[in-house]
């Protein structure tokens, strides 16, 4: 029989750090997380990471891991991430996966095609140059005039993705797959997907809460510390919610009160692509964590359905 992987996903601030600790408890499981700024040290935080306190002796995975200074794939991710599945399935426990990075979890369910497409440096140059005197429309009609359904379905402001686009049909004449084609799923395990999820203002509230508490807790003197060691906001590390707007601030493009604004903006709306994206899998298990009132109700639900698929 395939070996059992529990992931549990959400949204931001929804609560899956204290019920994902409470599921692997239960489960004899440890934890990998799915947290694309939790795996980088020295950003504690910001991303939030869970305290020795908050992990009740569970082993965590993929947390502190990666120096911010260097760069770090998806492909990256599902490597590692496997190969601490294949060791916790060995020990005979249960690897709970738990996170808000869709692309990582998406990794792992699927067989993501990782194959480095050609590049050309000099005709993407060309074209951010073009995108920056004439404008995205531009560049948009151009990806419009090689294929109206790649257009329709690359926003005219992700210039980045546009001219990613353009490279790969100068390159090889192909237009570059919708990401829905890019992946089949693989059969390596068991599934078992369970979705967590709060009402909105609930989940917003908890969201702006969260930041006062991260500013409080530091965050502001975390990144003058990130900063100082070598650190700039061209590393990908830096262009984390609540990192770039603190970066901006120390920049002078605008005051604290207006970082932090913009911060809980920022939470908000990736929650948002948080539960748009794992809303698109099939075999999740939603909990609305909103409908209890007791943690220990919907600990004993989820483990119901986890049971029935194990």
């Amino acid at each position: 029989m395939k070996k059992p992987v529990v992931i549990i996903v959400g949204p931001t601030a929804v609560g899956k750090t204290e019920l994902s600790v409470d599921i692997a408890s239960r489960i004899d499981g440890e934890i990998i997380s799915a947290d694309s700024m939790q795996i980088y040290k020295f950003m504690n935080i910001g991303s939030a990471k869970p305290t020795e306190d908050e992990k009740k002796g569970i082993a965590h995975y993929l947390i502190d891991e990666v120096d911010p200074s260097k760069p770090f794939s998806v492909s990256d991710y599902r490597n590692i991430a496997k190969s601490y599945i294949k060791g916790i399935s060995d020990r005979d426990k249960i690897p709970v996966i738990t996170g808000g990075t869709g692309l990582y979890v998406h990794s792992i369910i699927f067989d993501m095609d990782f194959a480095a497409q050609p590049s050309n440096d000099s005709f993407r140059k060309d074209l951010e140059m073009e995108a920056q005197k004439y404008g995205n429309t531009y560049i948009h009609a151009k990806l419009k005039a090689i294929d109206s359904a790649l257009a329709e379905r690359i926003h005219p402001n992700n210039t980045k993705k546009m001219i990613r686009a353009l490279e790969v049909f100068y390159q090889t004449g192909e237009i570059i797959k919708d990401f829905e084609e890019s992946f089949v799923e693989n059969h390596d395990y068991n599934y078992i997907l369970v979705g967590l999820t709060r009402e909105r203002e609930e989940l917003y509230d908890r969201i702006n809460k969260r930041v006062d508490m991260i500013m409080e807790a530091g965050l502001l003197q975390e990144v003058k510390d990130l900063l100082a060691s070598g650190l700039t906001y061209d590393n990908i590390s830096m262009k984390g919610i609540g990192y770039k707007e603190l970066i901006g601030f120390l920049n002078g493009e605008y005051d604290l009160d207006h970082a932090v604004w913009l911060i809980k903006r920022n939470t908000r709306r990736y929650a948002k692509r948080q539960l748009t994206w794992f809303k698109r899998y099939k075999n999740i298990y939603w909990k609305n964590l909103s409908e209890y009132t007791l943690k220990e109700d919907v600990v004993n639900d989820i483990l119901i359905y986890i049971n029935s698929k194990l």
